[in-house]
């Protein structure tokens, strides 16, 4: 599988510090009205949970009022006719069925299976990752965080006594289930970093946060086509073709894994060295720049990977839409 994309840093302004939130806070915040709170709250937690479960992802579920949490609402007020600022209000809360939602976290027992597999320890340079045999979880919390769509500090944070043992029982976002439905396009939003799926009917039936390309490499426009769909793909790295990682001048095929470059997906498209793939770094979706491809979640790219087939059409649209 030929995947060439790239991640590349920017400069942002320190992270915000993560307050501490309680399993019961959450459990019993309420919508008030007006704007979500700035940085995190219990009421953002619920929000997010709730867009997750209508199809229209949050990205990763962390409490904060930020970019991801944002458009998503964007994206979910267009969806269901609303007026689409972006902006959490009584009707963004009427159309989630806030005042019905059932509970936000639940219990999770920790399973032996749950740390199979894990990767003791990642080294940046490509050529030594290229000797490994699996790039998969470096711990049982990145790994838990990534099943129930959360981000690994937020999780933890809700769990400050884990070990995350097997055995031990935690809190966990209470997501919902993978969508079952067949997608006959999909849009790429540059503008505004979302990937929008639809039905055969022309009804919006997800929508995801996505990184698409970067000023130095842009994602292409126009419509092309899907090709093939690799789950735990390998990574050729191409210096000659695409970008130059360290000192490395040499074809390299990195193992799969949840790490890679690419993640756990790649859905490879017609137009030659681009495609829609995963993540090892899901919070930072809306911080990095991709080398010309749309980078997804890896469990947001995992289930629109088991909605589309070959041929399905994908167009990069740049308008705001």
């Amino acid at each position: 599988m030929k995947n060439f994309c790239f991640i590349v840093g920017i400069l942002l302004a320190p992270a915000q510090a993560i307050a501490q939130l309680s399993p019961e806070a959450i459990s019993k915040t309420n919508y008030a009205g007006g704007p979500l709170p700035e940085g995190q709250s219990a009421i953002t937690v619920v929000v997010q949970v709730l867009l997750d479960r209508a199809a229209i992802s949050p990205g990763v579920i962390d409490g904060f009022r930020g970019p991801m949490s944002r458009s998503a609402i964007r994206a979910f007020e267009a969806r269901e006719g609303l007026e689409a600022d972006g902006v959490m209000d009584s009707d963004v809360w009427k159309a989630l069925d806030g005042d019905d939602r059932g509970q936000i976290l639940r219990s999770y027992r920790i399973t032996e299976e749950d740390a199979v597999g894990l990767t003791d320890g990642l080294p940046d340079d490509y050529a030594k990752l290229a000797k490994m045999d699996w790039l998969g979880y470096t711990s049982v919390a990145e790994r838990l965080a990534e099943d129930f769509h959360m981000d690994q500090a937020f999780l933890r944070n809700l769990n400050p006594d884990a070990a995350f043992q097997a055995g031990e029982t935690i809190f966990v976002a209470a997501t919902g289930d993978p969508i079952d439905a067949t997608v006959t396009r999909v849009e790429v939003r540059k503008d505004v970093g979302r990937v929008a799926a639809f039905s055969k009917d022309d009804i919006m039936v997800a929508n995801y946060p996505a990184t698409v390309g970067s000023a130095e490499l842009p994602s292409p426009s126009g419509t092309h086509e899907i090709t093939a769909i690799a789950i735990e793909p390998t990574y050729t790295y191409r210096p000659d073709e695409n970008f130059r990682q360290g000192d490395n001048d040499e074809i390299l095929v990195l193992p799969p894994g949840a790490n890679g470059p690419v993640g756990i997906v790649w859905i490879d498209l017609s137009k030659p060295t681009y495609g829609i793939h995963g993540t090892s770094d899901p919070d930072e979706l809306f911080q990095d720049q991709s080398h010309g491809c749309v980078r997804l979640t890896n469990w947001d790219a995992r289930e629109l990977a088991g909605m589309v087939d070959q041929g399905t059409a994908v167009s990069f649209v740049s308008e705001d839409n």
